[in-house]
């Protein structure tokens, strides 16, 4: 999990660096790195002149962390997230979530639990 953590994290940040030139000169202004310890806890954060930012900690049995940088577009992109035995959870408004569940589909699904298969 760490390695898929860290992997997610530099491919943002270097696409973020890499897709605009603005982006060359950035210096890392906060930077801070705890290597896992006996426990296999560890923690890193840092943060970018150009607004990047990161942190995360975590041990093995899962991560926290948060992303911030600003889109090709200009938008600020702010995610944060988890993982563990569940598996992966971002969080963050840029994320796509699905359309409501219709309220036809609401009521059959009402009446198959109130009438279970005899």
């Amino acid at each position: 999990m760490f390695k898929l953590s860290v992997c997610l994290i530099a491919a943002l940040a270097i696409s973020a660096v890499y897709a605009d030139n603005i982006n060359k000169d950035a210096q890392i202004v906060r930077e801070s790195n705890d290597a896992p310890d006996a426990e296999g806890n560890y923690a890193y954060a840092y943060e970018t002149s150009n607004g990047i930012a990161a942190q995360e900690a975590g041990n093995g049995a899962g991560v926290s962390g948060a992303v911030r940088y600003v889109s090709d577009d200009g938008t600020p992109i702010s995610l944060t997230y988890t993982a563990d035995e569940n598996g992966y959870h971002p969080v963050g408004d840029h994320l796509p979530t699905p359309p409501p569940i219709p309220e036809a589909i609401i009521r059959a699904l009402e009446y198959i639990q109130s009438h279970p298969q005899q």
